[in-house]
């Protein structure tokens, strides 16, 4: 047999799981989608599954994912994002300093394995979920972490949900004070349409705008990311070919957006490339689900979500200080 035709069983497994949690997660996006992807594979880790299996699930958390990211270019607009202007643009620079210095001092604090900080940091700065898959074939993190990434994320996204349109309202916000708020200090995008739209219809839609702009800073923090390792796998191994390591598919991520943005493509099938990419998420979550330690995952539960909490309380109250005292 052939390395394609070995993986097919584990892949078409994969895809078998992710619609139980695909159709689900449509009628409760608040919890998301990839979520239960995880959940479900976690559940099913503890199946003595045919060694058969292991290949295609080994390529759809790794390969699969890739290609998933690039899929989510086409849904980005690059002028709907122009058209948010340079004050978005600043506040994103103040909010994802915080966040990411924010993960760095709290990760070396808590002592959290540092690929997880990795993910939280990037989760919690940029779109939740996304930033993390964009993130794991770059830093090569292992499955446990990736799970205790988004676990710790989605316990937020959800908490935000409903607790940002009610401090909105407490603190007497305008549309768009809420909007910018919302869409930098929610993570995941479902939750930041949820707290959006709830608050007001113009708050909403200034908070989808802001939150794509987010998304757009996967290109270069990734890019930085593989950097990063690529030192610290010099400094570990005596030597490295970057060109192994760099985040290719972060640049057609890149290409698609661009493509969106400049050619003319129907909308039709805009949306149906998106929606094959957020499929193929939940595909590579069931796999990373399924190769999880639960015990290990339990065990070590309590310094992700502490480390989470900070970084995403940090994040909000940066984006309100940047609004009413330097914008």
């Amino acid at each position: 047999m052939n390395s394609v035709t070995t993986k097919i069983p584990g892949i078409a497994l994969a895809a078998v799981l992710a619609f139980p949690a695909w159709l689900i997660g449509l009628y409760l996006p608040i919890i998301g989608s990839p979520v239960l992807g995880i959940l479900f594979g976690i559940i099913l880790s503890f199946w003595t599954r045919p060694a058969s299996l292991q290949a295609g699930i080994t390529f759809t958390g790794k390969k699969v994912l890739q290609y998933s990211i690039i899929l989510m270019g086409f849904g980005l607009n690059l002028f709907n994002i122009i058209r948010a202007g340079g004050q978005t643009l600043l506040l994103m620079v103040f909010t994802l300093t915080a966040a990411f210095l924010t993960a760095y001092i709290t990760g070396k604090l808590l002592r959290t394995e540092s690929r997880t900080t990795t993910l939280i940091g990037v989760g919690t700065a940029i779109c939740g979920g996304s930033a993390i898959a964009a993130a794991v074939p770059v830093i090569q993190a292992k499955d446990e972490e990736v799970a205790h990434s988004i676990s710790t994320i989605f316990l937020f996204n959800v908490i935000a949900a409903f607790l940002f349109p009610f401090l909105g309202h407490l603190f007497d916000m305008s549309n768009d004070q809420f909007g910018l708020w919302a869409g930098t200090a929610i993570n995941d995008t479902s939750s930041v349409v949820a707290a959006g739209y709830t608050f007001s219809h113009d708050a909403g839609n200034l908070a989808v705008i802001v939150k794509l702009t987010r998304t757009l800073m996967i290109v270069p923090v990734t890019i930085a990311l593989a950097l990063i390792f690529s030192r610290k796998d010099k400094e570990g191994k005596g030597s490295y070919r970057f060109s192994k390591i760099f985040p290719w598919f972060v640049l057609w991520f890149a290409a698609a957006s661009v493509i969106s943005t400049f050619i003319s493509v129907p909308q039709a099938l805009l949306g149906f490339l998106v929606n094959v990419g957020k499929y193929m998420i939940v595909m590579a979550m069931v796999c990373i689900g399924l190769n999880t330690n639960l015990v290990k995952l339990l065990k070590n539960g309590i310094r992700p979500i502490l480390l989470g909490l900070i970084c995403w309380f940090v994040l909000a109250i940066v984006s309100i200080f940047v609004q009413y005292w330097i914008l």
